[in-house]
């Protein structure tokens, strides 16, 4: 690469950051460290059906729903985690599965569940951090029940956060897949411009920042310009670090990019992308305002909203 664009410092987190739990790393591995947390009658817990997380209506807005771990676990038994420390408390997930609706049942009159997305519109920060984490934890525990080396079913251990084969005895551990998302920026012509892309599947107009998976043996910056290269047949000259973002669907991390690209002859590939677009700061500033007359800009909960709008403040 030929260079780097300065990233600014970000004054606010991206959804799903600022998980505020002092995660009790170097203690969740001791058992009776963690049987202590348990049953300690402060320890709290979060709840999640299916993935989605209980919200309770309050005065000051939308927040989760803190049940007691044994109320929780009266609901749910078997399927929990701990999550962390919260003030010295101890803090816990838990899930229920099924089909029916628990505040249709047990919980009923304490809220209701919502889809994940739905949630992190809705909650304060901190809440939308944790309830993302949960639902991560609990997505990789179900894809993640035998183990990989000799097909064993795996158990549970330090409260959730690693699995263990009781026959070959090696150890797993939740994955975070890593995915570079970034703004294309070319600065030939009248003014600089950005591109953004659309996929088929997402509503009319909706396009975003270009993104692909890392691949074994990539660096960020390798990544970066090969998706630029296979999704729009530009070439990267320079990249920047941003910010990042968790992203529980299932676990991924964001890893936001701004890019410099030496032309704007972009062509979407018809796989990845059906169409491109070429915005100048005043038009990516109408279209996160949502006057733009054909393009809508990212989701609010997105990285790629927060990509769009730094540079259209001129803040990158």
């Amino acid at each position: 690469m030929a260079g780097y664009v300065r990233a600014m410092a970000l004054p606010l987190l991206n959804t799903f950051a600022g998980n505020p739990l002092d995660r009790a790393g170097d203690r969740r591995n001791d058992p009776e460290w963690l049987a202590e947390q348990a049953a300690n009658p402060e320890a709290l817990a979060l709840v999640l059906w299916e993935g989605r997380p209980l919200v309770e209506d309050h005065a000051d807005g939308p927040r989760l729903q803190w049940l007691s771990l044994e109320h929780a676990r009266a609901v749910a038994l078997d399927r929990e985690a701990f999550m962390g420390l919260w003030k010295g408390a101890p803090v816990f997930a838990v899930e229920v599965e099924g089909s029916i609706d628990p505040t249709a049942g047990p919980l009923q009159g304490l809220g209701a569940f919502h889809e994940m997305r739905e949630a992190a519109a809705m909650l304060p920060g901190p809440d939308a951090a944790m309830a993302g984490g949960a639902k991560s934890l609990f997505d990789w525990r179900r894809r993640h029940g035998f183990c990989a080396a000799c097909g064993t079913r795996s158990e549970d251990a330090s409260g959730g956060w690693k699995r263990i084969c009781p026959a070959c005895g090696t150890e797993h551990f939740p994955r975070v897949d890593p995915v570079t998302i970034m703004l294309a920026i070319y600065k030939g012509g009248d003014e600089p411009r950005c591109l953004l892309g659309r996929q088929h599947a997402w509503p009319e107009g909706r396009m975003s920042a270009l993104a692909g998976f890392l691949e074994p043996g990539e660096t960020i910056e390798e990544a970066c310009a090969r998706e630029i290269a296979e999704e729009a047949g530009l070439t990267v000259t320079a990249v920047g670090y941003h910010s990042s973002q968790p992203w529980p669907f299932p676990s991924q991390l964001m890893i936001g990019l701004l890019c410099e690209v030496d032309s704007d002859d972009a062509r979407p590939d018809q796989t990845e992308l059906e169409a491109v677009a070429w915005l100048t700061r005043g038009e990516a500033k109408a279209c996160l305002a949502g006057t733009h007359p054909t393009i809508k800009a990212p989701p609010r909960i997105a990285i790629a909203r927060t990509l769009l709008q730094a540079w259209a403040d001129g803040d990158v």
